[in-house]
């Protein structure tokens, strides 16, 4: 790694995070962080393929100059999507996306040179990732990325708010904005289906139906709040017929968990009439279109994506830590399993087989 530049900082990471998603002024700046473990989630809904991105906390050990809003002590979150406040995008309430720090899966260098922060020993660069490029002891993040968060939150659930709760919890609170007495449906119960049904509890949702092919994530999904269980391998009809026989005119919200468009089409048609809403979640890879009819949206029926939740990284995360401290929401249980980092192998194997929704790897 190259010496720090300006405008970056020196973090000690507490823990380090992997999860599967079914990536001249002031305005530059960037976090050296240090990592410890790492942490893993696996959704599973048809067919679902694990990818790394991120989810841990850390401890600020120093700061460069031009950071301004953090300090040296400062317990922090890196996030995937981030918050400039200045942009265009920043100051609107209509997103959460920021022109200069936005996801974006293809950037591999620092915003602000556009040169990398890491390199082999024969001098060969290595790339940065979803800007954070966490899967190293040592990595550079630009300042938009790092949210301070309270100290005497735990570092181990904090992890949780780097990606996978933040974007499902968030769904239901931000992007959907669940009202109490309303129905749900979610198609995956991984991490990130099973923060949707967090969210959705929390906002008292009359009913929370949970779709997966593994038996075995409805005991899981009782604890976050759902009610009712579809395993699609039990059917003689289609997923949204069964919802519909289960409802009467079908849910309120559906969240697509999945990244399959064959499920998506499925949460759509799920949905209630004239004012059903679904949010698509999962990480769609493959180059397969909506399989919809634009007549189909005549019935009064929409859908949207949502990116981190519709959170607000910098300005929002906070409280929503804040939030979980208090038993707003409920953490507990996202990290199933705990491994000594050399058996990386088993612990993906433990997501791959359903058995696992966050793995923290100890280094």
């Amino acid at each position: 790694m190259t010496r720090l530049q300006e405008r970056s900082s020196l973090v000690r990471l507490p823990s380090y995070g992997v999860q599967d998603s079914h990536s001249s002024s002031n305005k530059y700046k960037s976090i050296l962080l240090r990592k410890w473990r790492f942490e893993s989630r696996y959704s599973t809904h048809q067919s679902a393929t694990p990818t790394s991105t991120i989810g841990k906390a850390r401890i600020v050990e120093s700061v460069g100059e031009g950071v301004v809003d953090i300090k040296e002590g400062d317990h922090v979150v890196p996030i995937f999507n981030g918050e400039c406040g200045h942009c265009v995008y920043c100051k609107s309430e209509k997103t959460n996306l920021c022109e200069g720090f936005r996801v974006a899966p293809f950037k591999t260098v620092m915003e602000n040179d556009r040169k990398t922060r890491f390199s082999t020993r024969d001098g060969q660069p290595i790339y940065h990732f979803l800007n954070t490029s966490t899967f190293s002891e040592y990595t550079v993040l630009d300042w938009a990325c790092v949210v301070k968060i309270d100290p005497e939150a735990p570092l181990k659930q904090m992890t949780l708010l780097s990606c996978g709760v933040s974007t499902g919890l968030g769904a239901a609170w931000n992007t959907a904005n669940v009202q109490a007495g309303s129905t749900v449906a979610i198609f995956g119960l991984g991490a990130v289906g099973l923060a949707v049904a967090e969210g959705a509890r929390s906002r008292r949702a009359s009913r929370i139906i949970g779709v997966d092919i593994n038996p075995d994530k409805f005991v899981k999904g009782q604890a976050k709040g759902v009610t009712d269980f579809i395993n699609p391998k039990d059917l003689d009809k289609s997923v949204h017929e069964k919802i519909m026989e289960m409802t009467g005119k079908g849910v309120d919200y559906s969240f697509e968990c999945a990244g399959n468009v064959d499920v998506l089409r499925e949460a759509f048609l799920s949905t209630h009439d004239g004012w059903g809403l679904t949010v698509i979640l999962g990480i769609h890879a493959t180059p397969r279109m909506l399989p919809l009819h634009p007549m189909d949206f005549f019935e009064g029926r929409k859908i949207v994506a949502s990116v981190f939740g519709d959170f607000k990284g910098k300005t929002q995360l906070p409280q929503f830590a804040r939030d979980s401290m208090r038993g707003v929401v409920n953490l507990d249980g996202f990290i199933t399993h705990e491994l000594p980092f050399d058996q990386i192998n088993e612990a993906i194997q433990l997501l791959v087989d359903g058995k696992s929704l966050r793995c923290l790897l100890n280094l």
